[in-house]
């Protein structure tokens, strides 16, 4: 079985196969300890492995824990069925339609059980194969329950099929991952092409831990991914949706555009952003804002998704207002009717949930609020629950070199005044701005 597992994942032939061995790596030839686990996390284990069942840490937290590092979430891959897991842990629920997998909850951390997965490609081996290629060449296979090797050769890369044992304190490793974290770098498991066509999300992955991790994407890995990387248009873009705000609210937002942009993954994503970009527009905005974002989760604050796609959009906007007005449209219905345009066209491509599209639309039309500020205007601005987002917009655009500086300093020291400074400040601005013209009265006839 094994066997011919190695040969699946090999890419049928086309190349050499790799090979796979288990190694099981002890306690005193690694870095993993129990006292870098989550209690929630130990005791899923623990109950687990005392009815009976195999479980294992497994992804992301043995890798990290190996890195240096100290993880906020923790899987577990065990042989028991998500039915089994779930009679055992009253506080869980089944999600999943396709492959059910099991949520352990324990207050607001969340422990992730699945059950291992099995080769789906065996259990179809006597099927006519063209029945699980689509008509976009996407590679069709259900997930089906398995054995541990199983289960580690159908992850995708090779540091994230490394799993702990919590009773022996081993780190079990099947497919050299402990290699590639040596050597920092991100490979998939079997052949690269064969896994993208399975699931072409897995390209948008590779990029994400890449940056995330300061990886280097290794060769056969990255070969075919500027090939097939318009397979992505052909994923659901609910879940195009989800996996940017995953690629960009990681802390590595910068990094992780320049590797979605080098490898043609950025297209599918913002077509329209990258069409306004080939064609002149400047993406420095769009940089200066994944730089703030990066800084604020550094500082462990809370980003939102509509700022994140209001500066994403931006470029595309910026072209599509611009080329409305070049053809006679007034300058604000031609941003009503641009915004509407580059909204319904990014829908397309990845979907905006309308909690999101719909403030991401006020930011960008309070940026022509922003300089009318004498009398009132200035207070009713103010007064606008997406001010605030719109005038750090603003201060991102002066920083981009976009517009003139001057404008984001006015609104900072207008919003730390009291109320009579600010009322002196409006009275300043008035005096500033150009003077009305009286009209002479005509001379009275003699």
């Amino acid at each position: 079985m094994l066997k011919r597992l190695l040969s699946y994942v090999s890419g049928n032939g086309k190349k050499k196969a790799r090979t796979y061995q288990r190694q099981d790596i002890p306690r005193d030839q690694h870095t993993v300890s129990r006292s870098f686990i989550s209690e929630p996390a130990k005791k899923v284990l623990s109950r687990l492995n005392n009815a009976g069942y195999e479980a294992y840490l497994v992804g992301g937290g043995v890798r990290d824990i190996l890195l240096g590092g100290k993880p906020k979430d923790f899987d577990i891959a065990t042989n028991a069925t998500p039915e089994e897991v779930h009679d055992l842990f009253r506080n869980s629920r089944l999600i999943g339609r396709r492959f059910r997998i099991v949520h352990v909850l324990f207050g607001r951390e969340v422990i992730e059980v699945t059950t291992f997965r099995g080769n789906a490609a065996e259990a179809e081996e006597d099927d006519d194969d063209d029945r699980r290629t689509s008509e976009h060449g996407l590679l069709l296979r259900d997930n089906v329950y398995g054995n541990l090797e199983e289960d580690a050769l159908r992850r995708d890369f090779t540091v994230n099929a490394l799993y702990y044992c919590i009773r022996d304190f081993t780190v079990v490793d099947f497919a050299n991952g402990i290699e590639d974290l040596e050597n920092r770098q991100m490979r998939l498991i079997g052949d690269p092409e064969t896994r993208y066509r399975e699931d072409p999300v897995r390209m948008l992955r590779a990029v994400r831990f890449a940056a995330k991790l300061g990886f280097d994407i290794e060769p056969d890995t990255e070969a075919p991914i500027r090939e097939l990387a318009p397979l992505l248009t052909h994923i659901p873009p609910a879940r195009l949706f989800e996996e940017v705000l995953k690629l960009f609210s990681a802390g590595y937002g910068e990094a992780t555009y320049d590797l979605l942009s080098e490898y043609n993954l950025l297209a599918p994503l913002f077509p329209e952003t990258v069409q306004a970009i080939n064609n002149g527009q400047p993406d420095e905005l769009i940089r200066k804002a994944l730089r703030n974002t990066d800084a604020r989760i550094a500082q462990g604050k809370s980003v939102t998704p509509y700022f994140l796609f209001a500066a994403m959009l931006w470029p595309a906007l910026q072209a599509e207002w611009r080329k409305r007005q070049d053809n006679g449209e007034p300058v604000q219905p031609a941003l009503h009717m641009a915004i509407a345009k580059v909204i319904g066209r990014q829908v397309q491509a990845t979907s905006i949930p309308k909690r999101f599209s719909g403030p991401m639309k006020e930011i960008w039309e309070l940026q022509m609020r922003l300089p009318r500020r004498q009398g009132k205007r200035a207070f009713a601005t103010m007064s606008h629950p997406r001010f605030r987002a719109a005038y750090d917009f603003l201060l991102v655009r002066e920083a981009s070199g976009e517009i003139e500086p001057g404008l984001g300093q006015w609104w900072t020291e207008f919003q730390e005044s009291d109320e009579r400074g600010q009322e002196r400040m409006l009275t300043q601005l008035g005096s500033d701005g150009p003077k009305k013209r009286r009209r002479k009265k005509p001379a009275k006839k003699a």
